[in-house]
């Protein structure tokens, strides 16, 4: 928990994580499904608000619907905001107005990286690598995006609580 900002990302079966994001409006929980790498594209959406690009996409597959994330950097801040889809097989093209708006936030851009940040470290310290490709099955833990979105966190938004952390 970072602030009023909660995230959690937890291996919930063989291949099915439970995403869960809230702030004090409101939250989001889905039931996330391996058919994508979904954690290594999230921490590298993440990542890329450290860069040039001012909006990020991910996608999650929840069989048989998505869920699709714009993130949004204004300034400091990113706008964050979930689009369902009933059917990702027909939503993969679709702009993202034409899902349902089920949750959206607006959160300081160093409190939702390292809120992502600390949530896959999580996973990692719980599970290991080797127990994490065991129940995610078809996609080894992203190292390397954990790693970079640290790296671009602590360079960036000068994070005192990482100090001491893995890989700092």
């Amino acid at each position: 928990m970072t602030g009023d900002l909660q995230f959690s990302w937890e291996l919930s079966g063989s291949g099915w994580a439970t995403c869960r994001i809230a702030d004090t409006a409101g939250e989001q929980k889905n039931f996330v499904s391996y058919c994508t790498d979904a954690l290594a594209d999230l921490l590298f959406r993440v990542a890329g608000l450290y860069g040039d690009s001012s909006v990020q996409r991910v996608s999650f597959d929840l069989e048989p619907a998505e869920v699709r994330w714009r993130l949004r950097r204004r300034g400091a801040d990113v706008d964050i905001a979930i689009y369902y889809f009933p059917d990702m097989s027909r939503s993969w093209d679709a702009p993202d107005d034409e899902g349902t708006l089920s949750w959206s936030s607006t959160q300081p851009r160093h409190v939702f990286g390292h809120a992502v940040m600390e949530a896959a470290q999580a996973v990692l310290s719980l599970h290991g690598e080797a127990g994490y490709r065991e129940k995610w099955v078809q996609h080894p833990f992203p190292v390397t995006a954990l790693q970079d979105l640290r790296r671009l966190h602590q360079r960036d938004d000068e994070c005192e609580q990482c100090q001491g952390s893995p890989d700092s």
